[in-house]
């Protein structure tokens, strides 16, 4: 079902000057993520539903109530097809295998080649040769975005990956003054 709705809603986002990146039905919610070369801002993205709303309505493909959500990528983009993993090299990625694949199961690293049948990953942290995967053994797949060297959203700024709470970069404590409210 969701390739015959990306191949339906493909032309009319195309149309739309953007891209029509994935399709994916889950819990009730039919997600299309589009994208154009800049990224799309909230304009494109209400042009993008209206136009697939649209059909959606003339095709009825979907039995039952949905909620269509149409977005961009986002800064961690998934990787799910060879065309995406293409985009991506060069970027550095988190790769969760599928239970039956030996070895670890998450593996980071810099996306070094991809074709049609799968990739290769330098792995971060280690000096062993870099590591071939079947895109039939990955379970999920997205890009990493760097925050100002920290790679992760939950690592608030002004803080070591792996220190403690409240300490700065340099490792000294840091103390907030916290404003008392009194409410009648």
């Amino acid at each position: 079902m969701v390739e015959d709705l990306f191949a339906a809603l493909q032309p009319v986002v195309t149309d739309a000057g953007l891209e029509l990146v994935d399709v994916e039905m889950k819990s009730g919610v039919l997600a299309v993520t589009v994208d154009r070369e800049g990224g799309v801002d909230l304009e494109a993205l209400t042009d993008a539903n209206r136009a697939v709303s649209t059909v959606l309505d003339e095709l009825d493909p979907i039995p039952g109530r949905y909620s269509l959500e149409v977005s961009s990528p986002g800064i961690e983009r998934p990787l799910r097809t060879p065309a995406h993993f293409a985009k991506a090299l060069g970027a550095l990625v988190t790769v969760k295998t599928r239970p039956q694949v030996p070895g670890d199961r998450r593996i980071r690293g810099t996306l070094l080649t991809s074709d049609d049948e799968g990739f290769t990953l330098a792995v971060e942290g280690s000096d062993d040769e870099p590591v071939r995967l079947a895109y039939s053994d990955i379970d999920r797949a997205r890009t990493v975005f760097v925050w100002g060297g920290q790679d992760t959203p939950g690592n608030p700024a002004g803080r070591k990956p792996g220190g403690k709470p409240g300490a700065n970069a340099t490792g000294q404590k840091q103390t907030q003054k916290r404003k008392q409210v009194v409410t009648p």
